[in-house]
């Protein structure tokens, strides 16, 4: 069994539209993930859950650490494939999601709602091993917000994405990130492939409070 693939690009944007002295289409221009390593989360934020109900950031810290990505779940390519690498990657980890750490996914598109973020979980539950499924039930957990609270995330990881008119899709990077128990960033993986023995290091420690 393989998980959701592709099926389309991320966006179209033309070459001929951006910025000559960099090459970048302009919809790439100012799209990248800074690292911000011991920043602290705003805890404070206000999201909501698969099912609907409001929930601060701030109640799935404090006891274990936190993978955190901002996707958008009808992202047609690329966040389909960090999804696909997160959960690669959970299901060889000697760590359960739920018992070791938590998983927080936040959609950046205020369109999204709390039935998308339904769909989604349960196709990624699903393709996790039998045994590990009722602790990802529980422990990880799929996001969606306004544009405010979700831009007071984005800044505080990082994150710089953009809304490309012309394909009426998102531009953004590919990475996860991981948080302390108390909420401050200590690792960043880029790309769509995360190394399962680098995200065991890095969620053993932050439990401990170490920054990467």
């Amino acid at each position: 069994q393989s998980p959701p693939g592709p099926s389309s690009p991320l966006y179209g944007a033309r070459p001929e539209t951006g910025n000559p002295s960099t090459g970048l289409p302009k919809a790439l221009q100012d799209v990248r993930i800074e690292q911000k390593l011991d920043q602290q989360l705003p805890l404070d934020l206000v999201f909501r859950d698969e099912s609907g109900q409001s929930v601060k950031l701030g109640q799935y810290f404090g006891q274990k650490p936190v993978v955190l990505a901002l996707v958008y779940y009808d992202c047609p390519m690329l966040c389909t494939q960090i999804l696909n690498g997160m959960v690669t990657s959970f299901r060889v980890l000697p760590f359960q999601i739920g018992k070791e750490f938590e998983v927080v996914t936040v959609s950046f598109d205020p369109r999204e709602t709390s039935a998308l973020a339904t769909t989604k979980k349960k196709v990624y539950v699903d393709y996790l091993p039998e045994k590990m499924r009722a602790g990802a039930a529980s422990g990880w957990h799929f996001l969606t917000g306004d544009q405010a609270n979700i831009t007071k995330l984005a800044e505080a990881v990082g994150f710089r994405y953009h809304y490309d008119e012309a394909t009426k899709q998102f531009a953004h990077a590919s990475g996860i990130m991981v948080a302390t128990p108390h909420g401050r960033l200590s690792r960043y993986f880029y790309g769509v492939e995360y190394s399962a023995r680098d995200l065991r290091l890095g969620l053993i420690e932050s439990s401990a409070n170490k920054i990467g």
